[in-house]
């Protein structure tokens, strides 16, 4: 490592200590949304360690008409000043070596770790550690090592899933921000609570469909990016346990055949079965939620697009919901859309008592 680059990685570290003691004077992070910058030797980076971090972080989101990667992937050696000052603004920072390998960049990650730290990696205690807003503010800093880089290689695969999921709830809050950055209808918003007893926060531009007998729709259209949000409740539902992936399908193919119709007879959105289909169970602001994703198609015709699908449960109010996202954009990506409906989602409550009651007329 050459002596400036030392002296700027002392300065650096020295400059966390001041922060955290005088308050915090460390710029906003930049970079694009869901772009992450590997800092690894040049030399690992066609290796299976190299491959091990593209099949994670960079995999393909296969549940989309057009896969795109889960992130951006950027591999960067750490060689001069101008690597460094990259590293210290970037939103997601991802440092990968082999604990004692003799490089730039294995000697920076254990100026990161503590000694105690150090030797948890060498003897195979833990390879995954995580700081947040180390140089800028809203930054994650995912350090990643192990022993040898086979070793490494392997842990990132067996965890993939965990990892990623981390890297993806901070992205989620970062998307928060951007989704209401510019205004919010918080009319809307209170109106849907003051009637139905649930209600999320709505992004600017989308405006209300359908809304029937417990079924609402909102829906931003524009000709070459047309999406929709849709929310349907059951109330008296006593148990979550009967509810799984066949139940979902089924009631969701039935709702978006009454509701979500194409321009003629005949014409209905529907679960397209011949493409890939996830799901898994998380938690929604308190409720056991199902999220379901893969791609909607036209009956009749040949459009088509994703879909993401909450089905929840409020065991309190024994209510059931399903918010669910369409997309139809053929010329755009439509990743940072989906992010931006997993922002909105996540706000997403139920309170049957916040309900107005309605004079009589």
């Amino acid at each position: 490592m050459t002596e400036r680059l030392s002296l700027l990685l002392i300065l650096a570290l020295f400059g966390i200590t001041l922060t955290a003691c005088e308050g915090d004077y460390r710029p906003e992070s930049i970079g694009g949304h869901s772009e992450a910058i590997v800092v690894i030797d040049s030399s690992w980076v066609d290796t299976e360690l190299g491959m091990a971090i593209r099949n994670t972080f960079g995999a393909p989101i296969v549940t989309m008409p057009r896969p795109e990667p889960r992130l951006d992937v950027v591999f960067r050696d750490l060689r001069t000043n101008q690597d460094m000052e990259l590293i210290e603004r970037h939103k997601n920072v991802i440092i990968v070596s082999p604990i004692d390998d003799d490089t730039n960049v294995g000697t920076f990650l254990r100026s990161l770790l503590g000694e105690n730290v150090q030797e948890s990696v060498r003897r195979g205690d833990s390879f995954s550690y995580q700081q947040k807003d180390v140089w800028s503010r809203n930054q994650l800093v995912m350090m990643l090592s192990a022993p040898t880089a086979e070793e490494l290689a392997t842990n990132i695969l067996r965890d993939g899933r965990r990892l990623v999921n981390e890297m993806h709830q901070v992205e989620l809050q970062r998307w928060h921000r951007y989704v209401y950055r510019r205004a919010e209808q918080t009319d809307l918003s209170q109106r849907i609570l003051d009637t139905y007893g649930w209600t999320f926060r709505i992004q600017h531009d989308y405006r209300v469909g359908v809304d029937t007998l417990n079924f609402l729709s909102l829906r931003r259209f524009l000709p070459d990016n047309d999406r929709w949000i849709w929310v349907n409740w059951i109330d008296d539902i006593e148990s979550f346990d009967e509810v799984d992936r066949e139940w979902i399908t089924a009631r969701r193919d039935s709702l978006n055949q009454t509701f979500m119709r194409g321009g003629s007879e005949g014409k209905f959105v529907r679960t397209d079965f011949d493409r890939p289909y996830e799901q898994r169970f998380l938690e929604i602001n308190g409720m056991q939620a199902y999220e379901s994703r893969g791609l909607w198609r036209m009956e009749n015709d040949l459009m088509g697009g994703p879909f993401i699908n909450y089905t929840m449960m409020d065991e309190e109010n024994n209510r059931l919901f399903m918010i669910e996202f369409g997309q139809f954009s053929p010329r755009w990506d439509q990743r940072r859309f989906l992010y931006q409906f997993e922002a909105m989602a996540r706000t997403f409550i139920s309170d049957p008592d916040a309900i107005v009651p309605r004079e009589d007329t």
